[in-house]
Parts: C-alpha cells; sequence; structure tokens
C-alpha cells in the first residue's frame, strides 16, 4: 500500500510541479526583457526574480525514476578532445553493458566500471568514467530500475548480479579489468573467483576495490548498525513493497528507491535544507552559475531506482547480517565462494579516511581474504581526508586515488 500511497501522491501533485515549472520559465523569460532602467521596472524585475526562484524551487523538490543522462560527449586524452558515443554492448533484463567509445584507434586497456545497485543509477559514477576515460577503454554496468523490468523476466538475486558480472567481462574478452566502487565490491570477489576457479580466460587481470563492504564486522558504521537492528523479515516486511500500476512491472516486488532516498536525506536533513535554501537565493540574485552545481547535484541526487526485492534482502542478510564472505559461507548457485581461487587477478584496495558508509578496514579485509595473490600483486591505498564518495569522485579521487588506481591496471597488462 506505502508504494500505491506514494504513486497516488505523485500524480496528484505532478500537474503542480509542471505548472511551477513552466511558470517559473516563462517568468525568467519574461524578466530579459524588461527595460533596465527606470525604477518601476527594477522594482517589478526584483519581485519577478523572487518568483521565479520560489516556483523552480518548489518544481524541483520532487523524486524522478528515469536514469539522467551520462552527458559525456568527449574527454580530454594527452590534451586533445576525443569524442566519445554510447553504444549498448549487452542488453540483458536487469542490467546493460554500456561502452563510452572513444573516437581513437586504441583506446587503452579494457575497464570493466561496475555499479552500486543501492537505489541511485549507475550516472552516480558519471565523474569515475570520466577520469577513467583519460587513459582507458571504459565499459560500465548501467543497472535498470527494476519496476520498469516486467514480472515474466523473473527474479533478480544477488546471484544473478555475479553472473551478470561475469557475463559482461566474457563479452569484453581476456585481459579487462574490473573496478568495483562501494556495494558491488563483494559481488566483484565472488565473480572473479568463480572464474579464477573456473580457468576461465576472461577473468580481470586486475581487480580494484573501492570503499566496499567486503568485512562489515570491521568499524561497524551507522548503516552497518542499521542493518543489524532488526531481523531480516522485518526488512521484508516494512521495505518490501510491490511495484503498483501502470508500470511494465507491475505486482514486482521491489525495495522502492524513495525509501532509501527518504533515508539519506533523513541523514542530513539540514544540509539539504540549506542547499535549496541557497538555490533560492541564486536563482532570486541571478548567480545562475551557482545555482546550476545545485540544480545538476539534485537532477542526479533525486532520480531514484527501485531495487529488486530478492536482491535487496540478500544484500542485507549476507553482506550486512551474516557476513558470508568473510567468514568463508558466500555461495553462488549453491557452489560455495573460494577467494583463495584467485591467483592471478592483481587486487588493489581503496579507503576513505572519513568514510561513515563504509569504514576504514572494511575493504582492505580482501587482501587478507584472497590470501593466494602473490604479494607484489596487492596494494591498498588510505586516501586522507575524503569520505564515501570522495573516494571515487572529486578533486582528491583525481589526483591522488586515480593514480594509483591507473598505476595497477597498466602495470597488470
Amino acid at each position: 500500500m506505502l508504494y500505491q500511497a506514494y504513486q497516488l501522491q505523485t500524480d496528484l501533485t505532478s500537474p503542480m510541479r509542471m505548472f511551477a515549472e513552466q511558470a517559473s520559465l516563462l517568468i525568467g523569460a519574461g524578466k530579459s526583457v524588461l527595460p533596465s532602467a527606470p525604477s518601476l521596472m527594477s522594482g517589478v524585475s526584483q519581485s519577478s526574480s523572487k518568483l521565479s526562484a520560489a516556483l523552480e524551487v518548489l518544481a524541483r523538490l520532487r523524486l524522478t525514476h528515469a536514469r539522467p543522462a551520462y552527458n559525456l560527449p568527449f574527454v580530454e586524452v594527452a590534451g586533445q578532445s576525443v569524442a566519445i558515443t554510447e553504444h549498448k554492448i549487452c542488453e540483458l533484463p536487469f542490467g546493460t553493458l554500456l561502452h563510452f567509445k572513444k573516437a581513437m584507434v586504441s583506446p587503452g586497456p579494457k575497464v570493466l566500471l561496475v555499479a552500486p545497485l543501492s537505489g541511485h543509477f549507475a550516472t552516480l559514477l558519471r565523474e569515475t568514467a570520466r577520469t577513467l576515460l583519460a587513459d582507458h577503454d571504459v565499459y560500465i554496468t548501467d543497472w535498470h530500475n527494476a519496476r520498469d523490468v516486467p514480472l515474466s523476466e523473473g527474479e533478480f538475486e544477488l546471484d544473478n548480479y555475479t553472473d551478470y558480472l561475469i557475463k559482461f567481462l566474457e563479452v569484453l574478452g581476456p585481459g579487462s579489468h574490473m573496478v568495483a566502487v562501494c556495494q558491488p565490491c563483494v559481488a566483484a570477489l565472488a565473480a572473479t573467483a568463480i572464474m579464477a576457479e573456473d580457468d576461465n580466460p576472461a577473468q580481470p587481470a586486475s581487480l580494484t576495490l573501492m570503499a566496499g563492504p567486503v568485512d562489515c564486522r570491521i568499524n561497524p558504521t551507522g548503516v552497518n548498525e542499521l542493518a543489524n537492528s532488526k531481523p531480516i523479515e522485518w526488512f521484508e516486511k516494512n521495505l518490501v513493497h510491490p511495484v503498483p500500476w501502470p508500470h511494465k512491472g507491475m505486482m514486482r516486488l521491489v525495495y522502492p528507491g524513495f525509501l532509501q532516498l527518504t533515508a539519506f536525506l533523513s541523514m542530513n536533513l539540514e544540509r539539504h535544507k540549506k542547499s535549496f535554501q541557497d538555490l533560492y537565493q541564486h536563482v532570486r540574485d541571478g548567480d545562475f552559475e551557482k545555482a546550476q552545481i545545485i540544480r545538476t547535484f539534485y537532477d542526479e541526487y533525486l532520480a531514484v531506482n527501485d531495487l529488486p526485492a530478492a536482491f535487496y534482502l540478500q544484500t542485507v542478510s549476507k553482506v550486512f547480517q551474516t557476513y558470508d564472505l568473510p567468514r568463508g559461507e558466500l555461495t553462488w548457485h549453491e557452489r560455495k565462494v573460494n577467494l583463495k581461487a584467485i591467483r592471478r587477478t592483481a587486487l588493489l584496495t581503496v579507503e576513505g579516511e572519513r568514510d561513515d558508509i563504509c569504514a576504514v578496514g572494511q575493504t582492505v579485509a580482501a587482501q587478507d581474504l584472497c590470501s593466494n595473490i602473490r604479494p607484489y600483486m596487492k596494494s591498498h591505498h588510505l586516501q586522507a581526508g575524503v569520505g564515501h564518495y570522495g573516494v571515487f569522485s572529486g578533486r582528491k579521487w583525481n589526483q591522488q586515488i586515480y593514480p594509483r588506481v591507473r598505476e595497477v591496471i597498466h602495470t597488470s597488462l
């Protein structure tokens, strides 16, 4: 009933928000033709600026459920601008292998960038992909919104996530590299171990795990404590809901993205309120550059992606509650995942000093678990002064973390 109530509220308020958006644009366009000299016109202009700003804020206080554009038309390579085109290489019901193809003969080593399936779209890694593109041939796991996947396509579980990674690596072929960010670090390790044990020629040459919950028993965060505050039955009863009409995935059980976002917003409510106050002031004052920064952030942040219920519940249970991977109990289609099988894949783990989602120690745990990787093929980077998102975006990602990632990839060819 919760998802139905949300859908009803969205349908009822949608006309008002559309009106606010169009009115804001019209008022903004009207201001540009007002004379600037007369004081009366100046007063009218100030009033219209306030109204336009208020209407824009109202219009933007909404969630969207479609993936935003990646907006990666080109990348700088050795000081030259190189065009980028997006190509769907392998399209499956719950996700697509998307290729950011560079217009050059030698695009660099193939890298599979594994995005989390955690309430937002893979475009959350836009800046990660942009940085990697300077030296690599980049592919990304472009996860679909579960509410748009027909019930006839079946379930999508943690095992299926691992299946997708194996399939995508096989499409890329031997000598490829895998970079996993946050949640999928567990599945990335599992896929690598399974491929190694099967002597699959497409097993990754290197694996980079960034701020991922490999062993959540270490330095538990608020997120870890929340996951352990209730039995898994509570999560299933209270956080899993059927997709309502008229969506393609009607009756599919999902963990709605709007619930995940609500939890994130509540953790930093004052900061988000301040951001929308700043947006109002920037639009009112005509500071469009600063306003655009806030718009861009919330266009991404408020785009939510529903998770398949089975995948969500298994992740909470196996990763955050029973710690199956570090205990050696994780299975893939009833087969034990053996991390000791990994021998030929170089391993880099990356953590952020101030990460309050995936604490220091949780990702580097992979180093000990992968005990048969030779020491010279293992490395770890602890980045000072960054939180969770700073591990894969921002200045320190570009200037200090990325060079380590690039070095591991290029020395593992």
